[in-house]
């Protein structure tokens, strides 16, 4: 890599960390150019060079954090051996990032992202499906030993991140009634109940 894009790259990242920093410090409404370039050092001109716009940025910013937590989930994933425990590793690999990565969680579970995601829908997918295919060939496997219940992917995926996206909403929005680690404790295996090939 030449020196130029090392130093390309190196403005990237600054921009992306002061973007998430300002949005978690003054929400979507104070996410303007001006805020991130003075908290970044960087200038207009290299924004606008990197990212296009604000959108461009924030579209980023939003691809760079889902593509973590995908990336956290499949590797909670390779650990594992059976169905049952892959889902569990899953769900708590899900919260964990949550509560480790509360500012980009704050991001990802937003009204912003969600009109991102509604924006460039086939994009998002397309993204999310080349970072979850080690999942879909792991689920696939275990719906024809039997272990899953043979449903079409994207129900399971409702099933599994549902329920796991609406606690870390209401954990988020800092209603006080929902305790992470005790989720992480009783979600797994209900969770697991509801895909399961076995009856319950």
């Amino acid at each position: 890599m030449s020196p130029k894009q090392q130093r390309g790259e190196a403005t990237v990242e600054l921009l992306l960390d002061a973007a998430l920093r300002v949005y978690a410090d003054a929400g979507e409404q104070g996410l303007t150019v001006s805020a991130v370039t003075k908290a970044s050092g960087v200038s207009l001109g290299s924004l606008y060079h990197h990212f296009g716009s604000l959108d461009g940025l924030l579209a980023a910013l939003t691809q760079r954090w889902l593509g973590r937590l995908l990336g956290e989930m499949v590797t909670a994933l390779g650990h594992t051996r059976t169905a049952r425990t892959g889902i569990q590793a899953v769900v708590r690999a899900y919260l964990q990032f949550v509560q480790e990565h509360r500012d980009a969680a704050l991001l990802l579970h937003s009204s912003t992202a969600d009109r991102f995601s509604m924006a460039q829908g086939k994009e998002l997918r397309d993204a999310q499906e080349a970072r979850l295919s080690p999942f879909a060939v792991w689920l696939s496997a275990h719906i024809e030993s039997g272990e899953v219940a043979p449903l079409p992917p994207a129900l399971i995926e409702s099933l599994v991140l549902g329920p796991v996206v609406a606690v870390a909403r209401r954990w988020l929005s800092g209603i006080d009634d929902v305790d992470l680690d005790e989720a992480a404790r009783l979600l797994p295996e209900r969770i697991w109940r509801s895909v399961s090939a076995e009856p319950t």
